[in-house]
């Protein structure tokens, strides 16, 4: 017996315009305006982009940072956001360009897990029960209802917020998940080769953007779910054969050329796959640990839905909607515990497959329990929203006194300045709000996806706020910029190259705002050197391996003024 029984009036879609600007509010705060942070590798990956968009082929086949090695991961993620530089970046900036890749990402991975949940809610059986005097909702209302509950959980995961707005691999990595879950419930629609291949292609780009550990995984995981709801072994097996053959042909587009150009006279073929193997190991209780302490947010509100979906449908072991997204979250759950170092980059892909996987729990939950989750996002987010503008209002008039103390002892010499049009902004969000949470208590709507609609909103509303009132601080707190250019300043001229023990986000950081000559790759003998180490090393030495012999002269010496113990040093060779 199927547990859903729905009127039609609990199906009604939300308007195409609703999702079209819930998904701008959602993805442009924070890419606008903001310089690329040290958190999370957003300068160092910028770094690797706009290397590569303004270097040779070389530069593009092994990924650096001005001469510093970056074969993590894999090049894909890098060359889209290159590519976007190179076309737009006379336009509108190269940092803001790069960004052009993460709203592509954002597109690619919230219209994958919309049409999957749309196909999978179309499926005979996952449509509810006939009434007995008629009245049910129709599939295609019943699909695209699940589909907009599925966007409205993707949009309110915590863990989504910070990466997709980041010049980032893992932004693109969790939109391909998304694009695979999409590409096998097409497969099991219509098995043919052709859907086959966007199986292929899903896992390839996979494999050049975060390694081939996560794809493999995901390919046999493919097996088990198509063996498990009785397709025909004799068609997936070839399919899926040819959809190996052709992830792995993509793959080497990248190593081939690589093993075959040797840039820079060697390959980062080794590195890479060195980089690979280091996350495989025995499952570990730490990883465990992590998972579940640190998975309790940031896969919220999506868990606990997915959760009573698994419940609810339990006597449905053959269903698609429910075997697929759980498949996937077995798989790539077994990843994160045999890694011996997770982080939330390794819990990023679960994100569309708990988001889809809850879709489904919401027509079966029972109206106390979405009551308790909505008054819960209420609370909690409203709470959040109140202590960002408090905050702020710190910031500007220096009342309450102890808050507007310790915003002050975050960014030491941040002078605030009020932006009308930013405040405007802000205050318009906030009404938004304040009117949906009102419709919501008031009104008492029937449609499904309330029960997500306020979870969605309030994170949107509160990153927002965020990354209005609070951009210009986080500039000041969180960016390079303003220590590049003192450098920059202090380089002699001519300056030729300059060695350094910094690392990546600075790397990236100093190239880009203070244009500084970082030597490249097998590079030496620069007569410039930049040191970075911590204030509490009280001697003028350089203890650099290699360095240390040598007669070095101080040029300049500065920091960050909210980094208490980061600082930099440039230093000039004495003949």
């Amino acid at each position: 017996m199927k547990p859903v029984r729905l009127p039609a009036s609990a199906a009604i879609a939300l308007p195409r315009w609703g999702l079209f600007v819930l998904g701008l509010l959602y993805i442009l705060p924070g890419l606008i305006g903001r310089d690329p942070w040290k958190v999370h590798d957003d300068a160092a990956n910028f770094g690797i982009m706009w290397t590569m968009a303004h270097g040779g082929l070389q530069d593009w086949l092994w990924p650096h940072i001005m001469g510093l090695p970056m074969p993590e991961k894999g090049p894909l993620a890098f060359w889209a956001g290159a590519l976007c530089i190179k076309l737009f970046g006379w336009l509108i900036g190269d940092v803001m360009a790069a960004r052009l890749a993460s709203i592509g990402f954002f597109l690619l991975g919230a219209l994958s897990v919309w049409h999957t949940a749309c196909l999978l809610g179309k499926r005979k059986e996952a449509q509810p029960v006939k009434l007995a005097f008629g009245g049910e909702p129709k599939s295609q209302d019943f699909g695209r209802m699940l589909a907009d509950g599925t966007l409205l959980i993707y949009l309110g995961c915590i863990g989504l917020l910070l990466y997709s707005h980041e010049t980032s691999a893992e932004a693109l990595h969790v939109a391909l998940i998304s694009f695979l879950l999409y590409a096998a419930t097409r497969y099991v629609e219509t098995p043919h080769l052709g859907a086959a291949a966007r199986i292929g292609l899903a896992l390839g780009c996979l494999a050049l953007t975060r390694g081939w550990i996560v794809p493999l995984g995901l390919w046999l995981t493919l097996f088990v779910t198509f063996y498990w709801i009785n397709i025909a072994a004799r068609h997936f097996i070839v399919h899926l054969g040819v959809a190996f053959v052709l992830a792995g042909a993509i793959m080497m587009v990248w190593l081939g050329l690589a093993q075959w150009i040797q840039p820079f006279g060697s390959s980062p073929t080794h590195a890479w796959m060195h980089w690979n193997a280091g996350y495989i190991h025995l499952p570990k209780w730490e990883s465990a640990k992590y998972f579940f302490r640190d998975g309790i947010w940031f896969f919220w509100p999506a868990w606990p839905f997915s959760a009573w979906a698994v419940y609810a449908w339990r006597r449905q072991d053959k269903a698609l909607h429910i075997v697929l997204p759980v498949g996937f979250i077995g798989a790539l759950t077994l990843l994160v515990l045999i890694n011996p170092n997770p982080g939330h980059s390794a819990l990023l892909p679960l994100l569309p497959c708990f988001a889809i996987l809850a879709a489904f729990g919401l027509p079966t939950m029972k109206r106390g329990a979405i009551n308790a989750i909505d008054w819960f996002s209420v609370i909690t987010l409203t709470t959040c929203a109140a202590f960002i503008w408090t905050g702020w209002s710190a910031m500007q008039t220096a009342w309450p006194a102890a808050l507007s103390k310790n915003v002050v002892k975050l960014a030491p010499g941040f002078k605030p300045e009020f932006d009308l049009f930013v405040t405007v902004i802000a205050i318009a969000a906030t009404t938004a709000w304040i009117a949906l949470v009102h419709w919501r208590i008031s009104r008492r709507p029937s449609v499904l996806w309330r029960a997500v609609v306020l979870s969605s909103g309030g994170v949107i509303l509160c990153w927002l706020l965020l990354m209005t009132l609070w951009l210009s601080w986080g500039n000041y707190r969180m960016s390079y910029a303003g220590v590049a250019q003192q450098i920059a300043q202090k380089l002699p001229s001519p300056s030729g190259c300059v060695e350094s023990n910094i690392g990546p986000a600075q790397r990236a950081s100093f190239a880009y705002f203070g244009h500084i000559p970082f030597n490249g790759f097998g590079q030496s003998g620069c007569g410039l050197f930049l040191l970075q180490d911590s204030v509490r090393k009280k001697d003028d030495v350089i203890s650099v391996k290699g360095f240390q012999d040598r007669h070095w002269k101080l040029l300049w010496e500065g920091q960050r003024p909210s980094d208490r113990d980061e600082r930099f040093r440039l230093y000039r060779l004495e003949n």
